[in-house]
């Protein structure tokens, strides 16, 4: 939103994941999962505020100065790192188009 974080992602998008947890839910995050290999952070990495719940398994970063959630940072199911990208924080992507895949967070 205010432009101090910015990155660069190297995916396709054919789905978004809903998630009922409730912070998803109540943040309303439309995410899609890619490798950090995928993922460069450009600038903002002073910015960014570690807000962790639950098991605290996954970071989920938002920005100090306009508190937008873009990004959040983790370990899969399998174990393996992840990010989680909240695609309605990208430009140019048809959020509207995509087919939604909902996921019961809520029940973990």
């Amino acid at each position: 939103h205010c432009g101090a974080v910015r990155y660069e992602i190297r995916a396709s998008f054919d789905t978004a994941l809903s998630c009922n947890c409730s912070i998803c839910r109540k943040r309303g995050v439309l995410w899609t999962y890619i490798s950090p290999a995928d993922f460069d952070l450009l600038s903002g990495k002073d910015a960014l505020v570690d807000y962790q719940f639950n098991q605290r398994l996954i970071h989920h970063v938002f920005c100090r100065i306009c508190g937008v959630g873009s990004f959040s940072t983790g370990r899969g199911e399998d174990g393996s790192e992840g990010i989680g990208i909240n695609i309605r924080c990208l430009e140019d992507v048809d959020v509207e188009s995509l087919p939604v895949t909902f996921y019961d967070g809520r029940s973990l």
